[in-house]
């Protein structure tokens, strides 16, 4: 893999998607602030990006790198993957039909539609949407833009490691675990100049089971941010990547993912989904417990939620 996902591959695709992402900025905010003892926390505004997420990334290196023929494209999603598929596919004129499972946010399915793809409902987890997928892209012709296992995909999440590599130094960085699409490619970019530390839920632990077995295997698929990083199962060709690169893996609990969604509300006004929360969990939680002075990046990598209602305002 790293001949088909590196520093330079990963550059072209960021050369290739740039008139059609945002390049997110960052907040950097005192280690005190938190009351933990990093220097500085670098936050990466992610949930900002172009369909609520980073996923963007990866959709349009999709589009932009790989022939689209017949029916157009099809994804299975947890949301946003599918969302940014949705996004970038009407941006270019394609057509697109995503599935997701039931349990995916109502935000979500809405932001599929307003995107003007067509949107299925199959089964209850992702693994469900993956099977009807598969079987329409089978049937159809259609090209399947996978989630988080496909080259394409990688490259196109690396670019927020490059990105971000030219906005802040950093000693750490923290990410969100759950195909391995965002840590394969941004672990990849950095490629050990920066450790690069997983974060996943306790209720969907699949990049954690598959270091310790060796391989990817299935692990549970739920807890708060199952819409997001419960897949089943680490990607056979993130693996590598995460393998080799990836510093460690530090699981964290439904409860302090809900905690560090509310810190960054009262602290910073901040709205972030569960799934784009978890990475900040961990270091707001103290699994993860950095050095006196250690500059530590947090990856907030999505905001499709209805958290937010603005008609209930008076």
């Amino acid at each position: 893999m790293d001949d088909a996902v590196n520093r330079e591959r990963i550059a072209a695709a960021e050369a290739l998607i740039r008139p059609h992402i945002r390049r997110t900025p960052v907040v950097e905010t005192a280690g005190a602030d938190w009351g933990i003892a990093a220097g500085r926390v670098v936050f990466k505004l992610e949930m900002l990006q172009c369909s609520g997420s980073f996923k963007a990334r990866g959709a349009f290196a999709n589009l932009l790198m790989r022939r689209v023929e017949g029916p157009g494209v099809a994804a299975a999603s947890g949301g946003n993957h599918g969302v940014a598929v949705a996004y970038a596919a009407q941006k270019l004129g394609i057509a697109a039909r995503i599935f997701l499972p039931a349990i995916s946010s109502p935000a979500k399915m809405q932001r599929i539609r307003d995107a003007g793809a067509e949107l299925v409902i199959a089964g209850e987890r992702y693994a469900d949407a993956l099977a009807a997928c598969d079987e329409w892209v089978a049937r159809s012709g259609a090209l399947s833009i996978h989630a988080f296992d496909q080259v394409e995909t990688m490259l196109g999440q690396g670019t927020l490691g490059r990105e971000l590599e030219a906005q802040a130094p950093l000693d750490t960085l923290l990410v969100s675990v759950g195909g391995g699409g965002l840590i394969g490619g941004v672990a990849a970019w950095y490629r050990g100049e920066v450790r690069v530390i997983g974060v996943e839920p306790e209720a969907a632990p699949t990049l954690t089971r598959a270091l310790a077995a060796g391989r990817p295997v299935d692990a549970e698929a739920g807890g708060i941010a199952a819409d997001s990083l419960a897949p089943r199962r680490i990607g056979e060709r993130v693996f590598p990547l995460a393998q080799k690169y990836v510093d460690r893996v530090v699981l964290v609990t439904d409860e302090a993912i809900a905690r560090a969604q509310q810190a960054l509300w009262q602290e910073l006004r901040i709205v972030v989904e569960p799934g784009g929360a978890a990475a900040f969990a961990a270091l707001h939680s103290g699994h993860y417990r950095p050095a006196a002075g250690e500059r530590v990046g947090v990856v907030l990598s999505g905001g499709n939620t209805v958290a937010v209602d603005f008609a209930r305002q008076k």
